[in-house]
């Protein structure tokens, strides 16, 4: 008698197994005639909002303290790790209204990175570019240059080489590239000829930036390679990056004053895409990651990448596809992209 009692209750639905999801549902069934789920989570909205707004506004935050703006920029795309975080809240506090308030920061983060989620990368090109900012504490030069000399890149860019390093990279890349010049710790390699090579003068007071004519099959191309200076968080002093910001806008004059149509930019320009002090580049330049890249191509610091501060950029040339290489001994991911050479120049 016990045991049919025992599966009459159990067939009824009063002890037996859970099925999946049964929990979600009657978490929300509970929400059913709650005036409360309206009133509750205010502040939750609040902050919804708060995050939307940064995001979409974010090229009106204020430099003149600490570069704040810029430093939001860097990392602009990890600003939406603070959904997942405010829906769970949402949910915890049953509160309708911060729920819909959630949609707004989500709408924004995908009308501004949405696009790269999707696989743009082609499968064409004329020539294959790289660039790696090396390290110049790297303890394994030889490696390094070997790594990403057999990317199979026709044209690679090298950052931060000390004096000291430059022989070892030359003998290293030598069996792949029969043309190269160094100016100061930044480097240019090429399977093509190389001519009026020349420093640029990117306002430092030491060579860090040069450009040269590679003679492709397809006609000559500019290609300038570039190591801006670097920029630190102090907490007394914010996102210091007043150097590099001077750089960049003597970088883009040079480039806006380049004879040649088809260029490319190869180099750590030490700041993403979305930083409005690179503006002097980036508005006449296109970035390969973005317009034919899988994914935000994040290379810095290598062993857990955050930010692309390492660019390959265009002008009069169309982008096939980009990507980062394997990591190297560097603190830093090379990046290289394919490009097409249609355009005269």
């Amino acid at each position: 008698m016990a045991q049919q009692a025992y599966i009459s209750q159990t067939a009824s639905g009063g002890s037996g197994p859970k099925r999946p999801g049964s929990r979600l549902r009657r978490m929300f069934t509970g929400w059913r005639g709650d005036p409360g789920i309206w009133r509750r989570g205010i502040v939750l909205a609040l902050l919804a909002l708060l995050l939307a707004l940064v995001m979409l506004l974010h090229s009106h935050i204020p430099n003149q303290v600490g570069n704040l703006g810029s430093l939001t920029e860097t990392f602009l795309p990890w600003l939406g790790l603070a959904v997942p975080l405010l829906l769970l809240c949402a949910l915890l506090r049953k509160s309708a209204t911060a729920l819909l308030a959630i949609l707004l920061p989500v709408i924004v983060w995908l009308n501004l990175f949405g696009g790269l989620l999707v696989d743009r990368t082609g499968t064409g090109g004329d020539l294959m570019v790289a660039t790696h900012n090396v390290n110049a504490d790297n303890p394994h030069p030889v490696t390094t240059a070997r790594a990403v000399a057999s990317s199979g890149a026709d044209v690679l860019a090298l950052e931060e080489v000390p004096s000291t390093a430059v022989p070892v990279y030359e003998k290293a890349l030598a069996p792949t590239y029969r043309y190269h010049a160094v100016v100061g710790t930044v480097g240019l390699w090429s399977k093509y000829p190389m001519s009026d090579v020349r420093d640029v003068d990117i306002k430092l007071g030491w060579k860090r930036a040069m450009r040269a004519t590679v003679t492709t099959p397809k006609g000559p191309i500019a290609v300038y390679v570039a190591h801006m200076p670097s920029v630190r968080v102090k907490v007394e002093a914010g996102f210091t990056a007043r150097q590099r910001d001077t750089s960049a806008d003597a970088l883009g004059e040079a480039i806006a004053a380049e004879p040649l149509k088809r260029v490319i930019l190869l180099g750590d320009l030490n700041g993403t895409m979305n930083d409005r002090s690179l503006n002097a580049v980036t508005s006449q330049m296109r970035s390969t990651q973005g317009a034919a890249g899988s994914g935000f191509g994040f290379s810095w610091p290598a062993s857990f990448p955050m930010a692309r501060i390492d660019q390959i950029m265009v002008k009069g040339v169309e982008p096939e596809s980009s990507w980062t290489l394997p990591r190297t001994s560097s603190d830093h991911l090379p990046v290289a992209a394919r490009v097409k050479l249609d355009t005269p120049s």
